[in-house]
């Protein structure tokens, strides 16, 4: 009998501390943690303390969480506030005239910029020569992999998009370049080149401006330096200028 209420209580022991481990198993989960804290099960009490513990750590991680979601919208809301609509409205323009005389666009950028540009790319040369009926020739210079690790191999990286240039860049055609730094070597590279044989150059750049506001006939500031929100903006500049087409019919008449 004594044996039997000792297993008796064992039982009870074990089914105790199973059900502190579960609650804080599936609480640490919920919380987006999945390891087990050994030290923190063996201190807890009563198994309603640590749910009110964990339940408490779970609202205040989603209430940062959303407060956090909130600061980074209000921001980027004042990046793009920040557009200069004057110099937008230039850009339109420039790409307006490349079009009607028959002049070449060549967008370039490093990593998400180069990711913008290739977009840009795409919408300028489909959907806004869709509507306006006549074909913009636009080309993405960072989307020849092979071409840009060539030049890299073989002569530098900073030419990677120069280089190209030398090859397709006439007077009076385009460059658009996106950077939020501003100072990329490759980009500046390439644009010193285009204002030296009369290529027009607009350069979209973030809040520390950097050598391209020097180099640039258009240089379109972002007052931001935070990666994602200037290069959200500079996106939406981008689709700024391909909508004016899409949009606008009287734009080309």
């Amino acid at each position: 009998m004594g044996a039997r209420m000792a297993d008796t209580g064992q039982l009870v022991h074990l089914l105790a501390f199973l059900n502190r481990f579960a609650l804080h198993f599936v609480f640490r989960v919920l919380h987006g943690r999945w390891s087990i804290e050994k030290q923190s099960i063996r201190r807890a009490g009563n198994p309603c303390d640590q749910f009110r513990l964990e339940f408490s750590r779970l609202r205040d991680t989603f209430g940062a969480m959303k407060e956090w979601i909130s600061d980074y919208i209000a921001a980027e809301q004042k990046a793009l506030a920040s557009i200069p609509v004057d110099q937008v409205e230039q850009a339109i323009h420039t790409v307006k005239g490349a079009l009607e005389n028959d002049r070449q666009i060549f967008v370039f950028g490093n990593g998400g910029s180069a990711s913008n540009s290739s977009h840009f790319a795409t919408d300028l040369g489909k959907g806004s020569s869709d509507t306006v009926g006549k074909r913009f020739k636009v080309l993405s210079l960072n989307d020849n992999v092979s071409w840009m690790t060539a030049i890299g191999n073989d002569y530098e990286y900073e030419g990677i998009y120069k280089r190209q240039l030398e090859n397709y860049g006439q007077s009076g055609d385009v460059v658009l370049t996106m950077s939020v730094s501003g100072s990329s070597p490759n980009l500046v590279e390439a644009c010193k080149w285009a204002k030296e044989n009369g290529l027009h150059v607009i350069a979209l750049v973030g809040g520390k401006r950097g050598a391209l506001t020097g180099i640039a006939d258009n240089c379109i500031v972002v007052e931001e330096t935070h990666y994602g929100r200037a290069e959200d903006c500079q996106m939406g500049i981008a689709h700024m200028i391909c909508y004016a087409f899409m949009e606008n019919p009287g734009l080309m008449e």
